[in-house]
C-alpha cells in the first residue's frame, strides 16, 4: 500500500524553507537600511572652487586695471630730467617751448596782453596761485597762476564744455595732494586738455594720453627749467593783495585786456630782486617760513 513522504524529509524541507525565507528577510532589510547605493571616489568640493575662481576673477580684474597705470608710470620715468638731459620734453610730441624774462611783477586790479591762451610765461601778479596739488573748481586768475609756473608748478588745464565729469576726476587724480601741482577750467580753451609749466606748453584731445604723464616727470619742479628753484607752492598767508587763499582764490577775466595791460615783455616794469637770486621771496621782499619753503636740489 502506498506511503506519503517521510516525516524527517518534510521536517528537513520546512528548515530550508524557513532558512530561505530569512536570508530574504535580511537582505531586504540591508537594502532599507543603506539606502540607494551611492558613486564611490573623491567629491569635488564645489564651494573652494567658486572661491578660486572669484579670486582669480578679482586677481585679474585688478591687473587689467593697474597694468596700463603701471606701464604709463614707467614710461613716464624715462623722461625724469638728469644732467645730461636738462630738458626731456623736448622729445614729447606736441611740446611747445618759449623764452619768458622772469621775476616781472604786476598788481592785483592789473592785467597782462599774454601771447599764448593758456599763458605759461611772462609777467604775472606778485603773488603765486597755491600749487600744493589743488584742484581748483573754478576757473582763476591767469597772472596768478603764471607767477606758480615760476615755481616749478605744473598747471593743468581743462575746457569745461568737453569733458565730462569722469573725465575731469581722471584728470584731478593726477594733481591732487600732489606738490607742485595745480588744475582748474580754463573757459574758451581751444583744446580740451592744456599742460602748462614755465616756458613749456602741451595741448591734447584726451584726458588719457600718455603724454600726460610724460609732461609732468619732464617739467615738474625740473631744477633746469623754471627761474625759482626752491621755490614755494604754499599759500601765500595774509590778506588783501599780498595774500592768496585756494578757498577764495581771484577769479578767470574772460574779457580781452584793454590797452593800458602789462606787454609781453615787461616794459616799465624792473624785475624783482627777490626772485632773481632764486629765494622765492614774497612781494616787497618777506619771505616765507622755511618750512614753506622747498630746498634747491
Amino acid at each position: 500500500m502506498p506511503t506519503g513522504p517521510d516525516k524527517g524529509s518534510q521536517n528537513k524541507s520546512a528548515a530550508k524553507a524557513d532558512k530561505a525565507i530569512n536570508a530574504a528577510n535580511k537582505k531586504s532589510a540591508r537594502k532599507k537600511k543603506g539606502g540607494v547605493p551611492t558613486a564611490t571616489g573623491r567629491q569635488i568640493p564645489w564651494l573652494t572652487v567658486a572661491g578660486v575662481v572669484v579670486v582669480v576673477g578679482l586677481v585679474a580684474g585688478l591687473g587689467i586695471n593697474l597694468y596700463p597705470k603701471y606701464q604709463d608710470r614707467a614710461e613716464a620715468q624715462k623722461f625724469e630730467p638728469s644732467e645730461a638731459n636738462q630738458d626731456p620734453s623736448t622729445g614729447i610730441d606736441g611740446v611747445t617751448v618759449q623764452e619768458y624774462p622772469a621775476a616781472l611783477h604786476v598788481g592785483r586790479t592789473q592785467r597782462v596782453a599774454y601771447d599764448q591762451t593758456p599763458p605759461f610765461g611772462g609777467p604775472h601778479d606778485a603773488v603765486w596761485a597755491t600749487c600744493t596739488g589743488i584742484v581748483y573748481p573754478e576757473a582763476i586768475r591767469t597772472e596768478n597762476a603764471v607767477h606758480s609756473l615760476e615755481h616749478g608748478a605744473v598747471w593743468v588745464t581743462y575746457n569745461p564744455d568737453d569733458l565730462n565729469a569722469d573725465q575731469v576726476e581722471s584728470l584731478a587724480d593726477r594733481v591732487d595732494g600732489e606738490t607742485q601741482m595745480m588744475m582748474s577750467p580754463y573757459p574758451g580753451l581751444d583744446s580740451p586738455v592744456s599742460l602748462q609749466s614755465w616756458g613749456h606748453q602741451l595741448k591734447l584731445d584726451s584726458v588719457d594720453d600718455e603724454r600726460i604723464s610724460q609732461f609732468i616727470s619732464a617739467l615738474r619742479l625740473n631744477r633746469f627749467a623754471y627761474p625759482e628753484v626752491g621755490a614755494s607752492c604754499a599759500s601765500v598767508p595774509g590778506t588783501g593783495d599780498n595774500a592768496f587763499d585756494p578757498d577764495n582764490p581771484p577769479l578767470f577775466d574772460a574779457s580781452a585786456p584793454g590797452p593800458d595791460a602789462v606787454p609781453m615783455d615787461g616794459a616799465g616794469i624792473t624785475p624783482d630782486p627777490s626772485e632773481t637770486g632764486g629765494a622765492g621771496g614774497l612781494p616787497g621782499g618777506a619771505q616765507l617760513p622755511s618750512d614753506l619753503q622747498i630746498p634747491a636740489s
